[in-house]
């Protein structure tokens, strides 16, 4: 199976990336398909070959998560942005909490007409 990712390029603290075709289970710095592009995060250019990433999606070729939002942001694909960043564990931990709390105060409710009857 095909995928689009990013390939790291650059100095240290200077991150620079190409955008490349790929067999999914392949190191990122191996043999690839194609070359897509470049993207550069610190001054936030972006160099897509359009037609050509339209086309490997068409194929099958399947973006990354940040590839998506890429594609989307420049216009290659359509539709939503995918949340990237993972909720930290704290707050998954704390929004379990509540409803592992409400089972336990309901059979106390339904004790209370019992104990007045």
């Amino acid at each position: 199976m095909l995928a689009i990712k990013f390939k790291r390029t650059g100095k240290k603290h200077q991150p620079s990336y190409r955008i490349i075709v790929t067999e999914k289970r392949h190191k990122i710095f191996g043999r690839f398909v194609e070359d897509l592009g470049w993207m550069d995060p610190k001054t936030e250019k972006t160099e897509i070959k359009k037609d050509r990433a339209k086309y490997w999606v068409s194929v099958g070729a399947q973006p990354t998560d940040s590839i998506h939002n890429l594609f989307v942001k420049e216009g290659v694909l359509e539709g939503k942005k995918i949340p990237v960043h993972k909720k930290p564990k704290k707050e998954e931990a704390t929004a379990a909490a509540p409803v592992a709390a409400a089972p336990a105060a309901a059979p106390a409710a339904e004790a209370s007409p019992e104990a007045s009857a």
